[in-house]
């Protein structure tokens, strides 16, 4: 099955935010997290992700700081602010009242999927 790009667009600030509420992280670990979030049905690019990070910095909701991987090379580690913790409180909200809509729309359909009127 492959997600639409909407939908990854849609979803992809609160991902990212909640997954920097677990920690600090950098750009691969994230992309790795996703895909095992999604077992493998969401693989982001880097062109993806890092425009969204540097984004998310500019906004003020994630901080980010150079520090070292284990091989010596640099690597930009971001973490959630103050005001990334407040936005993702308001996504968790927003999200909720979209998946209790879908939820009552599938469930009084009685689970079919099939058109209306077919």
């Amino acid at each position: 099955m492959r997600v639409g790009k909407d939908l990854v667009a849609a979803a992809a600030t609160p991902m990212v935010l909640g997954i920097l509420s677990d920690g600090e992280s950098y750009g691969y670990a994230i992309l790795q997290r996703i895909a095992d979030l999604s077992d493998g049905q969401l693989e982001w690019s880097d062109g993806m992700l890092y425009p969204l990070l540097h984004r998310l910095e500019r906004l003020g909701q994630v901080e980010a700081s150079w520090g070292s991987s284990p091989t010596g090379r640099p690597r930009k580690h971001y973490r959630l602010s103050p005001a990334g913790t407040a936005a993702l409180a308001e996504h968790r909200r927003q999200w909720s009242v979209v998946n209790d809509a879908l939820q009552r729309i599938w469930s009084s359909r009685g689970g079919s999927f099939a058109p209306a009127g077919a």
